[in-house]
């Protein structure tokens, strides 16, 4: 029951983690010429409290790409963070972009603290949004009672 050491980074620290978050966004995507052009998907925003997954699909599904907060280089807790969340987002807009894709509709999963942030990312990366819509599973009676006990 010590004290806890408060580890606090300096600023030249914060600047080479998010230069570090900024390359590994702007990783090259290798686009196959057998692809066609789509115009429209669908984007998959998965929120936990560990991580942010974010996943570009074509209208009937099959995934085009995808990005997580720990696969672009947050570690821990940092990758459900709202800004690794933007970071994740920022990639698959510009990878879309490459694909051609203009217009995306997004589902968004999960109750982590990325989600908002998330879609003002990809908003603000030039893709057209034409809805939201939130697909969290939610239980609507709870799991079953234990029998009573019989003593």
């Amino acid at each position: 029951m010590g004290k806890k050491k408060i580890i606090q980074q300096n600023p030249e620290e914060l600047a080479a983690e998010k230069e570090k978050a900024e390359a590994a966004v702007k990783k090259e995507v290798s686009i196959s010429s057998s692809q066609r052009r789509i115009t429209e998907g669908k984007v998959y925003i998965t929120a936990s409290f560990n991580n942010v997954i974010v996943t570009l699909t074509d209208n009937s599904g099959n995934v085009l790409t995808w990005i997580s907060s720990g696969n672009i280089g947050f570690k821990g807790s940092k990758k459900a963070t709202p800004f690794a969340a933007s970071k994740v987002a920022e990639g698959v807009a510009d990878r879309a972009k490459k694909m051609g894709v203009e217009r995306v509709s997004v589902l968004i999963k999960g109750v982590g603290s990325g989600r908002e942030s998330a879609i003002r990312s990809l908003i603000t990366h030039g893709l057209d949004i034409t809805s939201i819509k939130d697909v969290t599973p939610i239980p609507h009676n709870g799991c079953r009672a234990p029998k009573t006990r019989r003593v």
